[in-house]
This record gives C-alpha cells, structure tokens and sequence, in this order.
C-alpha cells in the first residue's frame, strides 16, 4: 500500500447527489465551487478543507462521518443486505 493510499479519503459525494437527484453544477452552487471542483473531490483527485467538507455536508444533512472516510465505504447493497 502506498502513502498516498494510506492517506486516502473517500467519500461518498456521488452517491448521495445521486440519490438526492442533485447534479454537481447544483452542489457546486450551494457550496460556493466550481463544478470542476466538485468532480475533482468525488474522484478523490482533490480533499477539500475542512470548510468545505463541512460545507458539502451541512448540504445532504449528514455528519462527516457519514460522507468521508479514511477507510473504504462498503457497497451500500453489503450494508443492506450482509447477515
């Protein structure tokens, strides 16, 4: 494993827009970025500040933990339906 990978944060940016049938340019808007800014977070290309993940957050409604992660997020159909 990398450092780099080691250091990861994931989120789940996309999966939540996605849900909330918002598109980037909409997160973009309500979070005060660019679009390409927003693509660049979900890819994990770019971490934003902590502002700005809160910012993201304060959007869905959702605590940070439940949008980012150094570990990871499991397929939500896992999540559902492991047992």
């Amino acid at each position: 494993m990398s450092a780099r990978q080691r250091r990861a944060i994931h989120n789940r940016i996309a999966v939540l827009r996605t849900e909330r049938r918002m598109s980037r340019a909409e997160l973009a808007r309500r979070i005060d970025v660019n679009v390409q800014s927003v693509g660049s977070i979900e890819r994990g290309d770019y971490y934003p500040s902590l502002d700005l993940a809160m910012r993201i957050c304060e959007v869905f409604d959702l605590p940070v933990e439940a949008v980012f992660s150094r570990t990871e997020f499991a397929p939500l159909s896992a999540q559902v339906y492991r047992g």
